[in-house]
C-alpha cells in the first residue's frame, strides 16, 4: 500500500520516531509499503520556518529532503494537473491550504494519508483513507 506522510508525520518520522503511534511505526518499517512525501511538505516547512512558526532544532527544510531520501521515502512533485484540479476537492472541513492540498494529493494519488489531524479524518466523505 502507498502512504502519504503529512508534514508533521514526516518531521516526527525523521527526528522523533518514538512519538509516532505503534501502528504508524509498523507501517513505516514495513518494506512492502510505499512511503511518499509531497514536495508541498518541504515548502510548508520552509515557509513556517522563515516566519518562526516551526522550530527544526537547527535543521533546515532542505536537510529533511536528504533525510527523507535516505529513509527511502519517495517524493511526489506538485504537478500542473494536481494543482489545476484542486478545485474539485468539494468538502471544506479544513481551512489550511497545505493540508487541503495534501488531502487532494492523497486522493489523486490513491494514497492513505498518515496524520494526527482530526479534521482531516472528516474527508472520509471524499473517500480519503486516514491512518493514525
Amino acid at each position: 500500500m502507498t502512504y502519504l506522510l503529512d508534514t508533521h508525520t514526516l518531521i516526527w518520522a525523521l527526528t522523533d520516531f518514538e512519538k509516532l503511534p505503534a501502528n504508524v511505526q509498523r507501517i513505516l518499517r514495513n518494506k512492502n509499503n510505499d512511503i511518499v512525501v509531497s514536495a508541498l511538505s518541504f515548502w510548508e516547512m520552509s515557509i513556517k520556518r522563515s516566519i518562526n512558526k516551526l522550530n527544526l532544532d537547527g535543521a533546515n527544510p532542505e536537510d529533511f529532503v536528504k533525510e527523507a531520501l535516505k529513509a527511502h521515502f519517495d517524493i511526489l512533485p506538485l504537478s500542473v494537473e494536481l494543482c489545476s484540479t484542486f478545485f474539485k476537492l468539494s468538502a471544506s472541513h479544513h481551512k489550511d491550504p497545505f493540508d487541503r492540498m495534501l488531502i487532494w494529493q492523497a486522493l489523486h494519488q490513491k494514497c492513505a494519508l498518515i496524520t494526527i489531524d482530526r479534521n482531516i479524518r472528516k474527508y472520509a466523505s471524499e473517500s480519503l483513507q486516514v491512518v493514525w
